[in-house]
């Protein structure tokens, strides 16, 4: 391929392959991939490296499940690579078929081939179908199936059920995931520096390291959020590595940063944290509205600020607003 004939930059998204994952669902949802080239990776690490390096325009990760929590390579990524902002986030029900090559019988299944959190989320099953079963951890869901053709090591793999319409595999058991509900949660990660506009239904997601390893610094860092009245969907801890017992904390918080309490809290926690990483906001998957006490509303704030700097600028009381 010539340097004429590859993708621009600008027209290019990464997402965790090969096609049928789940990401590449999450990447189907965003209006502005749409009929653009889309470039498959084998992890995390190697999506932002294309973003980082130019050569995609956003990278689609999965950065939490609603029964395995968060996903530590993407919080961890997020916390160490420089210069990502995340500007939207979507939301794919996971389940999960057991598929074989034509020809296989469930009762002769002795090695399962799947990724760790696919094996996580449906060993209940596997454990109560096939107790006798071996796990072989695959790097993608997909990858988990496409082994069964490239190597005799599996007799069967667990899988999104979209894999039939890309590999030749029979299924041999449907909705094996031990949680009907299970949920993921991908973020669309860019270089970005534009924040996406408030919608009223907004959240804003930071990386915090606490100040000092003492008595009452993480309920000093909460208290910057419960005193303005911000709620926070996700709060995660994650070994910073230099040594042993320091964290950071993963934070999302219900809101925009141009909300008043969401920015008045920021602005606390800067003064709290010698380092505060801000991730981004933008609009909920689920579009729901941000609900929160009337006394935490912008003109709260601004009259706040208003009355003070009345104050400091000598301005007569009686010249000042009730």
């Amino acid at each position: 391929m010539t340097d004429a004939a590859l993708p621009r930059p600008d027209e290019t998204y990464s997402y965790l392959g090969p096609a049928g994952t789940f990401t590449e669902a999450a990447l189907k949802q965003v209006p502005e991939a749409a009929g653009k080239h889309w470039r498959s990776v084998n992890n995390v690490g190697e999506a932002l490296a294309d973003v980082v390096e130019g050569r995609s325009t956003a990278a689609m990760i999965a950065i939490e499940n609603s029964v395995d929590g968060g996903v530590s390579a993407t919080q961890d990524a997020l916390a160490t690579v420089a210069g990502l902002r995340i500007i939207g986030e979507y939301l794919v029900p996971v389940n999960f078929v057991l598929v074989a090559r034509p020809g296989t019988r469930l009762d002769e299944v002795r090695v399962v081939n799947a990724h760790p959190v696919a094996y996580a989320q449906s060993r209940g099953w596997l454990e109560r179908e096939l107790p006798d079963h071996a796990h072989l951890p695959a790097t993608s869901n997909v990858q988990a199936a496409a082994s069964l053709f490239e190597n005799g090591l599996a007799d069967a793999a667990v899988a999104p059920p979209g894999i039939v319409d890309h590999l030749d595999v029979e299924v041999l058991a449907e909705a094996i995931g031990d949680n009907p509900n299970a949920m993921t949660r991908f973020v669309l990660v860019s270089r970005s520096r534009r924040i996406p506009a408030s919608t009223g239904a907004d959240k804003t997601s930071v990386i915090v390291e606490l100040p000092d390893d003492e008595p009452g610094s993480l309920l000093a860092m909460l208290e910057q959020f419960s005193t303005r009245g911000v709620n926070m969907s996700l709060l995660q801890s994650r070994p910073i590595g230099d040594e042993m017992g320091r964290y950071r904390f993963v934070i999302d918080l219900d809101g925009h940063v141009e909300d008043e309490r969401v920015y008045d809290s920021l602005l606390g926690l800067r003064r709290f944290s010698p380092k505060v990483i801000f991730l981004g906001s933008y609009p909920r998957a689920d579009r729901r509205e941000v609900e929160y006490h009337s006394k935490y509303d912008d003109e709260i704030f601004i009259e706040a600020r208003d009355w003070l700097r009345g104050i400091l600028s000598g301005e007569p009381e009686e010249d000042r607003a009730p």
